[in-house]
């Protein structure tokens, strides 16, 4: 730091940093009651110097003025340089202050208890420990050097500088400790802004997790149901549509499984809106959801479908949303089945493996090399098993089938 950098240190307060020196209510309290004493104890300088003969009479006029003067500086700059610290406005008052008390020890030393409050001001206006010790010093000698040089003093000068060595002692104390408690109030008010301006973030970026999460909860919801119901619905129509000519009843059977569809689409959109759980679970145990799909995927698609639920009879003891995922496993199967298995038969079987609960759909259709091909329902399906803690297997090879396994922890 330069020679002229450290010498304004010295006399220029420092600048805000970062925050209310003590909570709002708290330092307006603090500055209320400063300026009620500042002007009770003003008002008593005005009056011993009028009425008193404290001040001798070819003196009092220039006392009043100077009184006059610091009502004037602590009205436009005192008060705006302790409510908010600005070192353009405290560094003025502070000037005043010191040549306002200079001119009162010549004209009227009587008057220097106005120091009782002068002291506080310049720690209430400098808030800086090293600034209001240069201050303090200066106002304390420059109210002592009229009592001290004024050859028309009555007062021993070694008890002016002894009275005013004690005055600026207990300045000096005081003042350090309020300078200490203002700045570690300040420090406290600048990390409590900290610490809310990070729980705000938090708050938002968890709002934004929240947000992201039910984006992708219905966008798998949307997938498993309505994007599926709705491919049987077109697959139906078509062959319904091919039908009419030749096979009239046969053509009223799939439009009477395309309204079942429509209907079951419309329930579970309005469930995945609600984030209800699957209308296929709604008063139906898991066993009967899986007969239920099983039994419509053979009447979409004419393939032969077989059920077995003998391993895991009644009730599997799952929570709900382990019962939801096998639900989907079996749904995000069999769809695969339809799209890509060309196949003749289908086995959906249910069982308990040790503490294990899995779901199995296997076909005889062509087949794949899980290697080489990713499916993108499996790999969402892989994704929503992990969050319940269970795992998907798949089985596959080309001219061989298909095998996909679904398992979540059991009871």
């Amino acid at each position: 730091m330069s020679l002229t950098r450290r010498l304004a240190a010295v006399v220029v307060p420092p600048g805000d940093d970062g925050g209310e020196p003590l909570p709002e209510p708290g330092w307006r309290a603090t500055v209320v009651g400063m300026h009620v004493a500042s002007a009770v104890v003003w008002g008593l300088a005005v009056l011993s110097t009028l009425a008193g003969d404290s001040v001798d009479d070819d003196r009092r006029l220039p006392a009043l003025l100077v009184l006059a003067a610091l009502a004037v500086a602590y009205v436009l700059l005192g008060v705006p340089a302790i409510r908010s610290g600005a070192p353009g406005r405290a560094v003025p008052y502070l000037l005043v202050l010191v040549t306002a008390f200079a001119l009162l020890g010549w004209l009227a030393p009587s008057l220097l208890f106005l120091l009782f409050l002068a002291y506080p001001h310049v720690w209430f206006a400098v808030q800086g420990t090293l600034t209001g010790i240069s201050w303090t010093l200066l106002l304390g000698l420059a109210s002592a050097a009229g009592p001290v040089l004024s050859a028309t003093s009555s007062r021993d000068p070694g008890d002016v500088l002894l009275e005013t060595g004690i005055g600026i002692g207990f300045s000096l104390a005081l003042g350090v400790w309020v300078s200490r408690v203002l700045h570690e109030s300040a420090q406290r008010a600048s990390l409590i802004a900290q610490l809310e301006a990070t729980r705000s973030e938090l708050a938002a970026a968890e709002h934004e997790r929240g947000v992201l999460a039910e984006r992708e909860r219905l966008a798998q919801e949307v997938h498993d149901t309505l994007a599926q119901g709705y491919t049987s619905i077109v697959v139906l129509s078509q062959t319904a549509a091919a039908l009419v000519p030749a096979d009239p009843d046969a053509a009223r059977e799939k439009l009477a499984v395309i309204e079942e569809v429509a209907r079951d689409n419309l329930a579970e959109a309005r469930a995945v809106v609600a984030a209800f759980r699957p209308v296929a679970l709604d008063g139906s145990t898991l066993v009967e959801a899986l007969r239920q799909l099983a039994g419509r995927f053979a009447r979409e698609t004419g393939l032969e479908v077989r059920v077995d639920t003998a391993a895991l009879d009644g009730a599997a003891g799952l929570r709900t949303d382990e019962e939801v995922v096998l639900l989907r496993g079996a749904q995000e199967a069999l769809t695969n089945v339809r799209r890509h298995a060309g196949a003749s038969a289908v086995v959906l079987r249910l069982a308990r493996v040790g503490g294990q609960v899995s779901v199995h759909v296997e076909d005889d259709g062509v087949g794949f090399d899980p290697a080489t091909v990713r499916v993108s329902g499996l790999e969402g399906l892989r994704g929503r098993v992990a969050q319940v803690g269970g795992e998907v297997d798949v089985a596959s090879a080309p001219g061989a089938g298909t095998r996909v396994t679904v398992r979540v922890p059991g009871p």
